[in-house]
């Protein structure tokens, strides 16, 4: 199958860049100790273990690999630059975290940085040569998968820019059958038109056909039927492409139950109770440093200032949307005047200049000071560290109403930060555009979820607090 392919080749390629970089790094410690004196590699340093702390950084840096996916075999340099840099990243806080744990004074911090940095350059060349280079090699003659193609001349018009981008995985059309009069002999100069589905059977062994894919199930069930017959008795293989996706607004994710296979919205990484609970590690373990250490003072600092520019509560809790469409009392340091309770003015979102601010009170929107009080959030399990921003609920409801995919962001607990506030969506929202771009990213942060994005777009966050963006007021 094509996926199969595709992931062989990307753990090929982990497994060859692996062996360079580490067969380079042998060779680079070899000539550092003797032709090499002014890197001062000791003799007597343990290289077996840091050559293997290399094989691991590469190992682990290989989800990045993976994340290319189908792009893999069409690198740009930039692709290319990219990827080296995280490899090299990777490897590096590998072998400094072995360091600092064995305490090793002998090895030479100079062989370690000059080799880092010849790796890099290393493995900016095998990003960008190796792919296309394996790909050739992997899939030469006999491991081609010639190709026909079943279905109306629309539908593989549809596909020709997919049929081309899977050559290099060794798929080579031949040509489609319709039983319709095609208007083109040729497809995006991909494949041509064959004839009826009448002679597969025919072609299938003139054309020494490896594959065949049907477009759409055909009207009747015995012609399907027959499709899937000849190429058994023939060891075709057969993929039936389902266009289900053109008839909806929304991406399907195919999910396999119990030999049962069902089509969903979206795909969900913190179903797994595994991943909610590293999830949920992580969110105490920075959580609780800042609630014990951090924001006490934070809160002093931020209580005398209220009290000589705006006396009144030190924090402004009022309810916000949750996970599952709970609500939960959030908390933040009071940024505003303090007034009498008011939903009408509650709910209008904070503007450019709002007079309802006091000036330590900008300071602390600007910088996100005054969201650090939902660290307690996080630790009662109301909030997350990472998730999309909570609302007030009458701002669900009409939310809900121009965004027919709002509610899915409850389906994880809100978050002090996320993806659209640190893609610079952050603030008052102010029409319909900016909402649908914040979903958006929000759905995207639900589907996507990693431990790792949650480490990005905290270390993002931290620096937005340090260096405020434009967008912030």
């Amino acid at each position: 199958m094509i996926t199969y392919r595709l992931r062989g080749l990307l753990n090929l390629y982990v497994v060859v860049a692996t062996i360079i970089t580490s067969a380079f790094f042998l060779a680079y410690a070899a000539a550092s100790t003797r032709f090499i004196p002014w890197v001062e590699l000791s003799p007597h340093v343990n290289v077996t273990v840091y050559f293997l702390a290399v094989i691991v950084g590469m190992v682990v840096s290989a989800r990045y690999v993976y994340a290319f996916g189908s792009r893999f075999h069409r690198f740009t340099w930039i692709d290319a630059a990219r990827l080296a840099f995280r490899q090299s990243t990777i490897v590096a806080l590998i072998v400094f975290t072995l360091i600092v744990a064995t305490k090793d004074r002998n090895v030479s911090r100079v062989f370690l940085s000059t080799y880092l940095v010849l790796s890099w350059v290393l493995l900016l060349f095998v990003n960008a040569i190796l792919p296309r280079m394996l790909a050739n090699i992997a899939f030469q003659r006999q491991h081609r998968l010639p190709t026909i193609f079943i279905g109306k001349q629309k539908q593989i018009s549809k596909l020709s820019e997919w049929i081309a981008q899977k050559e290099h995985l060794g798929i080579t059309p031949v040509g489609f059958l319709s039983d319709e009069a095609a208007g083109d002999s040729s497809v995006g100069e991909v494949a041509r038109f064959l004839g009826p589905t009448s002679s597969l059977k025919k072609l299938i062994e003139e054309k020494n056909v490896g594959q065949v894919i049907l477009l759409d199930l055909l009207s009747r069930e015995r012609e399907s039927a027959a499709i899937v017959e000849i190429c058994q008795e023939a060891g075709c293989r057969l993929l039936i492409y389902t266009n289900i996706q053109e008839r909806l607004p929304v991406p399907l994710i195919p999910v396999l139950e119990d030999g049962h296979l069902f089509l969903t919205v979206q795909d969900e990484p913190l179903e797994d109770p595994l991943n909610r609970a590293i999830k949920r590690v992580f969110d105490l373990v920075l959580s609780f440093p800042i609630v014990v250490l951090v924001l006490p003072p934070m809160a002093i600092w931020v209580w005398v200032m209220q009290i000589l520019q705006a006396p009144g509560p030190l924090f402004f809790v009022r309810p916000r949307g949750g996970q599952r469409r709970t609500e939960f009392p959030m908390l933040k340091f009071r940024s505003m005047y303090f007034a009498k309770p008011d939903e009408v003015k509650e709910a209008q979102q904070a503007r450019v200049r709002d007079d309802r601010i006091y000036p330590f009170g900008r300071f602390l929107r600007k910088s996100s000071l005054d969201e650090f009080p939902q660290f307690i959030n996080v630790l009662k399990g109301e909030m997350s560290i990472v998730g999309p921003r909570p609302h007030l609920p009458k701002h669900d409801h009409e939310f809900a109403k121009f965004a027919k995919a709002y509610r899915s962001r409850h389906l994880v607990k809100p978050g002090i930060t996320g993806l659209a506030q640190t893609s610079g969506l952050r603030g008052e929202i102010s029409d319909p555009l900016m909402l649908s771009r914040r979903i958006h990213l929000d759905l995207q942060y639900i589907t996507r979820w990693s431990i790792w994005l949650d480490l990005q777009l905290t270390l993002k966050t931290l620096w937005q607090v340090l260096f405020p963006p434009k967008s912030a007021f």
